[in-house]
């Protein structure tokens, strides 16, 4: 089926009636060809980040020997490793990187922004990857729709993204939206692409940073990783589906050691999840507040696998942005969930030094 014809039947919405043209401005509008001639051999997102990329590509890809495009790829492959006897297209801008990245069966060098028309045939890849680089596209909807083209009806379309950027290359709409409204405008690329069908998202947020990594030392989390991604419309509806994406984080407690460790917290006052001891914490002095006492006990492990979940669980939800933390209830003996939205929040509350952490 020609170009023409498949666009007839999956027609776009006006996306210009959302989004201006100018929000895809850019600081920095030289040439792209330019910029990006220089070779980065950087790794973008740090290797706890990198690996749950990966592991998203893993998890969602149940074609077996599928043909793959890696859309604006570089020379870090962010293509799980048991894909790597199947056909792997990368595309992007510097030669030097396309040609390291040892994922590639091939690749093609292509710049987006000057031409989204994709240099590939209708319904050629069962997979499309775009891992960190959307924020760089100024015709955005224009590629989407070029990705609706040339994915078999049924293929993956996996875009990743996380927090970091080369600002002068990021669009005005990325760099002035938050997070959260981030992940809303990827949405919009797919539903008003006209496609695909209703896309997905994920995000992994909160994660303890490697410890050889340079910003370690710092208490900064590992990057965050947001995913959105869908179907070509027009799929077989009795194929594997593909799998609901989870975070699971930290090692699994059997049933009956964690309601050993609720009975017990009481008296070790030590979270049920991660083991660390709880701190004291006042509770604000709040005329329009409920509480019943003067002091809760939290736990402040920023790396508890209870907060860690707790990102995706509420973003799943619809509260994206919120994670929450456990608290005791010394007065009740119960706990509870408390929101929180950064990792630094209700921390002015502790009325009692942080414990080491063999405390």
């Amino acid at each position: 089926m020609n170009t023409a014809a498949r666009s007839e039947l999956y027609p776009p919405v006006p996306w210009e009636d959302l989004y201006k043209r100018e929000m895809f401005s850019r600081l920095d509008e030289s040439d792209d060809e330019i910029f990006y001639q220089t070779d980065r051999f950087v790794n973008h997102i740090d290797s706890v980040a990198l690996a749950t990329v990966r592991d998203l590509a893993d998890t969602l890809i149940v074609e077996k020997d599928p043909i793959i495009l890696d859309l604006m790829a570089g020379w870090n492959s962010h293509i799980p490793p048991r894909l790597a006897g199947s056909k792997i297209v990368g595309l992007g801008l510097n030669q030097n990187e396309l040609a390291r990245n040892k994922a590639l069966s091939e690749w093609v060098l292509h710049d987006l922004n000057k031409d989204p028309r994709l240099p590939f045939g209708d319904a050629t890849f069962d997979v499309v990857l775009n891992a960190l680089s959307v924020d760089y596209m100024t015709r955005p909807f224009e590629v989407f729709r070029e990705v609706a083209r040339i994915l078999k009806p049924g293929g993956l379309f996996l875009v990743t993204f996380s927090n970091r950027m080369f600002r002068q290359k990021a669009t005005r709409l990325w760099r002035e939206s938050s997070e959260p409204e981030r992940v809303l405008f990827v949405e919009d690329l797919f539903r008003l692409s006209g496609g695909f069908e209703t896309p997905r998202q994920f995000l992994s947020k909160g994660r303890p940073r490697p410890k050889d990594d340079k910003y370690a030392h710092l208490g900064i989390p590992s990057d965050p990783v947001y995913a959105v991604y869908a179907d070509r419309k027009g799929g077989n509806p009795n194929r594997k589906p593909r799998p609901v994406l989870r975070i699971e984080y930290g090692s699994p407690i059997g049933e009956q050691e964690f309601a050993a460790r609720l009975r017990e917290l009481q008296h070790t006052l030590r979270c049920p999840y991660c083991g660390e001891r709880l701190l004291k914490w006042a509770v604000p002095d709040n005329p329009y507040s409920t509480w019943s006492n003067d002091f809760m006990y939290i736990c402040f492990n920023d790396a508890c696998p209870y907060l860690v979940r707790g990102w995706s669980v509420m973003n799943e939800q619809g509260n994206p942005g919120v994670s929450y933390r456990l608290m005791y209830n010394p007065e009740r003996n119960v706990c509870l969930p408390i929101p929180v939205p950064t990792l630094s929040a209700l921390k002015d509350g502790i009325v009692e030094e942080f414990p080491s952490h063999s405390a």
